[in-house]
């Protein structure tokens, strides 16, 4: 399959290669229209339905039409990863190491075009986008190096003339699920280790996000990835990806990776649980940010307000719970209050330096209002923010047409405490909740209070609280004077609690959840020798031996 490259998708029409459609769109944008991708195969669904993508900036821009993905798409995309595997897994690792290098070549190639096309999928900010881009360059970089270090062990026996070896083997067949706020690094999260270890991919894309995981697909086979290692389906989280998951039960799935809210990762827990089939899950969060006399207040506020806006609050990891202790609550609202105030939001394609962009898409958006609306209900007091931006209805520093896309106002709320439902429920989009604390017990103790477990933070210059709150905090990862947000690609990623189910992301630990260890006895004496029982007897003939000798 060869590489179909990506022109500006703002002012150019994309180069040859992906098929465009008949549609206008305001911006002189093309449509594509997309195909699942199945044994290195372009494909539409069997029943011929389909779904659009839209630019949530500018509702107007159609991206193209994907397939809407039924059960026979699934199982053949699945059949196709399973004929794909014993040649794959028997791919000399540094082999599969250099085509995942690759990757990384081309995505450092393509990077701008992709940028620009992840910014008009999905909204977030141009330079935002480009981090994310980045992630996934770094990641392939990693792993094509671990290519040569998926390393096992030579182990001593308790027996004469017989070795033991370790040796990492790949799972199987890897269904993958990812949302769209990361639609570029997460992905290459999960495959780019599935694959270095030897798996085969069912990758079904974020219904928001299909034509950069089209285009992220095809560079993939372009870096000479085998034909069916991944496999590619588009459609929605209840069709296709619904349809992965209950492949489980059929047989035909030995790994699901999930990236998405708890309550579908509960369920995707149960259904892996049920027939011994690994689960990777990285789930929602309810992240605390502590704030405390000693630190530095400047830093401290930048962190908040980028944990709580930046994204427009779209990342897993964004700000929940702010906790201010109550020596320096009033100064530190009013510091914040003055950063929220002067939000900068619009569409960055058309608009420099704004701080967000619009929300990831629409059904985004409906869930964000009900959760201001569970704010006001639980009786906290809402100090900033005014729902959906119109041109009626938008802050000062809101740039463009508020009609052509879907933004939301930052929210700010106070008066929070630990019994009101918002303290405990994560929120998606743009709003911070503060709580005032009584001291660095009571700050901790809020910190930790929440359902969830994934990412943490805290401003201090204090040493020994810094040190406090690392070791008391139950969360996967931790921030000291940094805000909740940043993930790097050799660093561990994921939650505990209602978070994740123990798994990581990225860095060398994320091998351990696509692969197993397989234990080698490899018996050289030409007889049997049984461990445990046989050695008894050697040891007392040693024994006997030195008895004699002394004698």
């Amino acid at each position: 399959m060869s590489w179909y490259g990506f022109a500006c998708p703002m002012t150019h029409v994309l180069e040859a290669g992906f098929e465009t459609i008949d549609r206008e769109n305001p911006n002189g944008s093309p449509s594509i229209r997309g195909y699942n991708i199945i044994g290195g195969k372009l494909t539409q669904s069997s029943d011929g339905s389909t779904f659009e993508s839209t630019n949530p900036a500018w509702l107007d821009d159609c991206l193209g039409e994907f397939p809407l993905s039924t059960e026979g798409d699934v199982h053949e995309a699945l059949a196709a990863a399973r004929a794909a595997f014993p040649s794959w897994s028997s791919t000399p690792a540094p082999t599969r190491g250099q085509v995942i290098g690759n990757m990384g070549r081309l995505l450092m190639e393509h990077k701008e075009d992709l940028v620009r096309l992840q910014a008009r999928e999905i909204g977030k900010t141009l330079k935002e986008c480009g981090g994310e881009i980045q992630e996934a360059i770094d990641t392939c970089l990693f792993f094509q190096s671990e290519g040569r270090r998926l390393y096992g062990q030579t182990v001593n026996s308790e027996l004469p003339d017989k070795e033991l070896f370790t040796y990492r083997r790949p799972l199987g067949v890897c269904g993958i699920i990812n949302a769209c706020n990361f639609p570029s690094a997460v992905p290459f999260w999960k495959m780019i280790p599935a694959i270095m270890c030897g798996n085969t991919c069912v990758w079904k894309s974020p219904q928001d996000s299909p034509l950069l995981s089209f285009a992220l697909a095809r560079i993939m086979h372009e870096a000479g990835l085998p034909d069916g290692v991944i496999n590619l389906i588009h459609g929605k989280g209840s069709g296709a990806g619904q349809h992965l998951v209950d492949a489980v039960d059929l047989g035909m799935v030995n790994k699901i990776s999930f990236t998405g809210s708890t309550g579908v990762g509960k369920m995707i827990g149960e259904v892996c649980g049920r027939n011994l089939v690994s689960a990777s899950l990285e789930l929602g969060g309810k992240n605390p940010l502590v704030i405390m006399p000693s630190a530095d207040i400047e830093n401290a506020v930048e962190g908040a307000y980028w944990a709580g806006f930046g994204t427009a609050g779209q990342r897993c990891t964004s700000l929940g719970n702010l906790i201010i202790h109550e020596e320096i609550y009033d100064e530190f609202v009013e510091r914040l209050m003055t950063k929220v105030r002067s939000t900068s939001i619009g569409d960055s394609m058309r608009n420099e330096d704004v701080l967000y962009g619009s929300m990831l898409s629409e059904r985004y958006a409906i869930d964000f209002l009900k959760g201001i609306e569970m704010c006001e209900a639980s009786g906290a007091t809402k100090i900033w923010g005014e729902g959906r931006i119109t041109n009626g209805n938008k802050p000062e520093n809101f740039h463009g047409d508020a009609s052509e896309g879907v933004y939301m106002w930052p929210h700010v709320f106070t008066d929070v405490t630990e019994d009101m439902e918002c303290f405990h429920e994560e929120i998606f989009g743009p709003v911070v909740t503060i709580v005032k604390a009584r001291d660095f017990e009571h700050a901790l103790h809020l910190a930790n209070a929440s359902p969830y477990g994934l990412s943490s933070a805290i401003y201090t210059n204090d040493r020994l609280e810094a040190y406090r709150y690392k070791t008391g905090i139950k969360a996967g990862m931790t921030g000291i004077n940094n805000s909740t947000t940043g993930a790097e690609a050799h660093l561990p990623f994921g939650g505990v609690k209602g978070s994740g189910n123990g798994t990581r992301e990225s860095g060398i630990w994320v091998i351990e959840a696509y692969s197993y260890w397989h234990a080698v006895n490899d018996e050289l004496s030409g007889k049997l020798q049984l461990a445990q029982m046989d050695v008894d007897e050697i040891e007392m003939e040693e024994a006997d031996a030195d008895y004699a000798g002394l004698a």
